[in-house]
């Protein structure tokens, strides 16, 4: 059952959160010293980190602009979708149509501040404060109403985030998918990955310290398998699932993870 706890709207710059960090990897400066260290301190472990970042960053892009210029969706809905940087979702989808309509959810209220601040001027897209797993709060919450009509199509988004909430039969990722996929109609899109690992040193490694790093705002690195159960059900898009750099790139040259310990994984399904 879905439990929608007040959020805190404080910022604690001793305690890193997943979006800071996430930040700091891309080179943005919305991230403290707390949020700088355990990155330096993962790096030690899982030097390809940063790399995973970006690829990550640019395999969001190329779904969002795949999404809306070949298969026409006009409607995202962004799950935690981190501190703003450069071409963000809105930018990318209103880039091929200027009516496309995006709302950005996340828990971290660093994100709501910046995200409300850069989309002051933008009436088609909003920033609202909510867990990820409270798809009744999101679905209803009077900016989701005010843009998404999921009387239509929508792609909704979970780039690298499930990874952040712990297993559990009605708030795992499993559930998550469950409950937002019964809200969307046919021809709508799930966008999902997250940092996946064979090897269970790196998994029992990274979910420990990012565990206690966060104090407790964390789940855990899982494997390929289990991000392939979220698709059951769904047409999943070519190349199928995969380590998200390897996901439609641009050109044979485009970056690639080169390092295995751990990667970004998932891919695009397609709601019947």
């Amino acid at each position: 059952m879905q439990t929608d706890k007040q959020l805190s709207t404080e910022i604690d710059a001793n305690v890193p959160t997943a979006a800071r960090m996430y930040d700091h990897y891309l080179g943005g400066k919305d991230n403290y010293a707390a949020d700088r260290a355990a990155c330096e301190q993962l790096d030690k472990v899982v030097p390809s980190t940063r790399a995973l970042a970006v690829n990550n960053r640019r395999f969001l892009q190329r779904v969002v602009r795949t999404l809306a210029a070949d298969y026409g969706i006009r409607q995202f809905l962004d799950h935690g979708s981190g501190l703003p940087t450069q071409n963000n979702v809105h930018q990318v989808a209103q880039g091929i149509d200027p009516d496309a309509r995006v709302v950005y959810v996340d828990n971290d209220p660093m994100v709501l501040v910046h995200g409300r601040a850069l989309l002051e001027q933008n009436d088609r897209t909003a920033v609202i404060h909510a867990d990820m797993r409270h798809t009744d709060t999101i679905f209803s919450h009077a900016e989701t109403e005010r843009l998404i009509d999921f009387s239509q199509p929508v792609a909704v988004l979970f780039n690298s985030v499930f990874h952040c909430i712990p297993d559990s039969e009605t708030d795992g990722p499993p559930a998550v998918v469950r409950r937002v996929a019964e809200r969307l109609v046919p021809g709508s899109y799930l966008v999902m990955c997250q940092l996946v690992s064979e090897d269970p040193e790196v998994r029992d490694f990274v979910t420990s310290f990012m565990d206690q790093a966060t104090q407790g705002h964390w789940g855990r690195v899982r494997q390929e398998k289990d991000v392939a159960e979220w698709f059951e059900g769904m047409d999943v898009l070519e190349p199928g699932l995969v380590e998200v750099s390897t996901w439609r790139p641009d050109n044979e040259v485009a970056p690639r993870q080169l390092t295995q310990e751990w990667i970004e994984f998932g891919g695009v399904g397609r709601i019947r």
